[in-house]
């Protein structure tokens, strides 16, 4: 038998380098499967999308990603060509003989990785062929009717087809690593281990199935994960043959992994097993960062914001726009999941704490949750008509005022401001303020909805009459589509407008792990999150002291919903109260936390499960050196030293207090000390290598 090969966390010229080089690294292959690889669904094409340049600058020409395929989108993502390796040809190759469908080329995003695309549905006639196989291999049965899992079927027997063919050209050599996402691409696998291909294989699970469905249904999940009849609660929703596919999945595959640790608990309970790594979701920083400038783009786009504002409370603007607040919420409609609920219940007593303070700021608080519409509210795009007829007024007015005064300054003379604007100036300028008149409250959706009385935000809105009246501090407005910056209303794309808001606020009861708020974090925009999502559980474990970065956590799992309410509500107040310098230095702080979330350092968990991979395959040939999975030792931003502008740390016992403690507060605040701080603490913040001779692992140590 041959020596084991000692696989370490270090690289070489990007590819994973052995301790016994007999064995040529480019022998070596990596392939991600994933039913999101250039088809945007949810938040794993996110996930799959951002890593890929980390992922190609490791495995180089060595790195491969398999999805279906698309006509509509493979048009504007995917430049065609040739396979640069000849066992990859040779296996498409033969699939193509036996009539399937398969295209490879380059996906055209940051990394440029190659990409091999099945058309699931050149190879539909043999549906009901693979499903029989599929039933011998594990014993599940697929029903006719569920379109998703019969392509599930389709797309998981042509992968495992696909690698089939390419280990059969390796002869003994342990050449392949497939890496699998959720349960859409699980049947590759479990078809993979059941004809024993010689394949490394790993799951990730991004969300439990039955999670998803226990928690839309208001019921108290994580205080109950040990009290489910598993089998019958999937049963009941009907999806008892997509959890036997993911369950089976993650027994199948030689390394689990799942996003967070939240999510490890549950996985834990709903497919009884526990994953070997915590995979935590990483952005590539690089896209985000705009230097020194993130301040700037928040005033320009939060201007544009401002001129849409104009438009759509035209003749109720009768509150300051400098001292008005933005807050937002965005992702899939999951009214509880993503916690709209608890948000809208929470701006209901905001509303009233800031009329019952006579506060002078307004917020204005965006829903931005695609939902089924007939097209723009007629009432939304009269008001930004009206707003561009005033600017025009405006501007030809000025135009002819400044004209008179050119003329009379030529002359030597101080023009009598009474004459400068004659009857048909006033007169034009009287019919324009007539236009703004309005008898109907500025609306609360920006378009028409289908089935609006049934519409949970709507309705909630309804209960709790937050109707944009004047007296109303809390201002809503639903904006049930994505954003797009060709949009007639709000022409911004949602990083333009995410970068003009305060504040995005995501409470979510169900969040594996949360890339809303992580995309608030590196455009420098604070957020709020919950200790159950993974976003929130990671930030709890690398920050001190959260809130004084911009990231509140709100406690929804040790405490009631109303406690939880009510926290989620000081939180917005104290965000209130907040001048405009602690606000700067507050962004200042959040975006500092983006290294954080690089995938440059958080890459390194996923190269700790493919070497882990390969040394449960082939145990003759690898052998893991014996360290613990990555950890973060010393990667942990403390408390700031100076003052901290959050809620928790600077609520007054007045709403109104001096501005003498405001100045005292700046005197205490360095940016070039705190921020070099910063930088030492996550300075080569990870060592990828062996543990100290006679250090033994310690509990907790396989969490990310």
């Amino acid at each position: 038998m041959p020596l084991a090969r000692s696989l370490s966390m270090t690289s070489l010229n990007g590819l994973p380098q052995w301790e016994d080089e007999d064995l040529p690294v480019e022998d070596l292959l990596l392939f991600e499967i994933s039913w999101e690889v250039t088809n945007k669904v949810g938040g794993i094409y996110t996930v799959i999308q951002t890593k890929a340049k980390t992922t190609a600058d490791e495995w180089g020409e060595n790195y491969f990603l398999i999805g279906p395929y698309f006509e509509q989108n493979v048009k504007t993502q995917v430049e065609f060509c040739e396979p640069p390796n000849p066992a990859v040809k040779k296996a498409m190759d033969t699939m193509k003989s036996q009539g399937c469908q398969v295209y490879f080329g380059r996906w055209l995003i940051e990394g440029s990785p190659y990409v091999l695309l099945f058309d699931i549905g050149s190879a539909a006639w043999n549906l009901d062929k693979w499903k029989g196989e599929f039933w011998e291999a594990s014993n599940i049965g697929i029903p006719f009717h569920d379109r998703e899992a019969n392509d599930a079927v389709i797309f998981g027997s042509l992968t495992a087809w696909f690698l089939k063919e390419l280990s059969c050209q390796f002869e003994e050599k342990p050449s392949i690593i497939a890496h699998f996402h959720e349960w859409q691409a699980g049947v590759g696998l479990i078809l993979s281990r059941s004809q024993k291909l010689p394949v490394a294989t790993i799951f990730t699970t991004h969300a439990t199935l039955l999670g998803r469905y226990l928690c839309a249904a208001s019921i108290d999940f994580y205080n109950n994960l040990d009290q489910f009849d598993i089998d019958k609660e999937a049963g009941e929703r009907q999806i008892y043959h997509r959890y036997c596919m993911e369950r089976a999945s993650v027994h199948c595959a030689h390394v689990f992994t799942t996003v967070s640790q939240i999510t490890a608990t549950e996985a834990e309970h709903m497919l009884k097993k526990s994953p070997d790594v915590v995979t935590p979701n990483g952005l590539n920083i690089k896209k985000f960062s705009a230097m020194h400038e993130f301040q700037n783009l928040h005033s320009m786009y939060k201007a544009r914001i401002q001129e849409f504002i104009r438009g759509h409370f035209y003749g109720h603007l009768d509150f300051n726009l400098d001292k008005t607040l933005f807050f937002f919420i965005a992702g899939r409609y999951e009214f509880s999941n993503k916690g709209a609920d608890m948000f809208l219940e929470a701006l209901s007593r905001l509303n009233f704490l800031l009329r019952v303070h006579k506060t002078d700021v307004t917020v204005i608080v965006f829903f931005i949750m695609p939902a089924k519409t007939n097209n723009f509210n007629v009432e939304t795009l009269k008001g930004q008509a009206v707003r561009k007829q005033l600017w025009d007024t405006a501007q030809s007015v000025k135009e002819k005022f400044g004209r008179k005064l050119y003329n009379a300054l030529l002359k030597g003379e101080i023009p009598d401001l009474n004459k400068i604007l004659d009857r048909d100036d006033i007169t034009i300028m009287k019919r324009a303020i007539f236009s703004t008149q309005r008898h109907s409250l500025p609306p609360v959706t920006t378009h028409n909805m289908i089935d609006d009385s049934n519409d949970p935000i709507l309705n909630t809105i309804r209960r709790i009459g937050l109707f944009n009246n004047r007296t109303d501090r809390v201002k809503v407005i639903l904006h049930p589509e994505f954003l797009s910056s060709t949009s007639p209303l709000l022409p911004l794309d949602y990083e333009e407008f995410v970068r003009g808001c305060h504040l995005g606020v995501f409470p979510s009861y169900y969040e594996p792990w949360g890339y809303t708020p992580a995309e608030c974090t590196v455009m420098g925009i604070p957020s709020v999150t919950t200790n159950l999502s993974g976003f929130g559980c990671f930030m709890q474990e690398h920050v001190a002291d959260p809130a004084a970065y911009g990231i509140y956590i709100v406690d929804r799992r040790f405490r009631s919903p109303d406690e939880s309410c009510n926290q989620l509500t000081q939180f917005l107040y104290g965000f209130c109260q907040q001048n405009r310098r602690q606000r700067i230095i507050q962004r200042n702080r959040t975006e500092r936390l983006s290294d954080l979330l690089d995938w440059r350092y958080l890459g390194r968990y996923y190269m700790h499960a493919r070497h882990l991979a390969l040394s449960r395959t082939f145990p003759d040939k690898f052998e893991m050196e014996p360290s613990a999975p990555p950890k973060t030792e010393g990667f942990r931003f403390p408390r700031p030293s100076s003052v901290p502008p959050s809620p928790s740390a600077s609520q007054h016992s007045s709403p109104h207090h001096s501005e003498a403690e405001d100045e005292d507060e700046d005197e205490r605040y360095d940016e070039d000390e705190e921020a070099e701080r910063d930088r030492q603490n996550i300075k080569s913040p990870f060592t990828l290598g062996a543990l100290p001779q006679g250090k033994k692992k310690q509990h907790g140590e396989y969490r990310n």
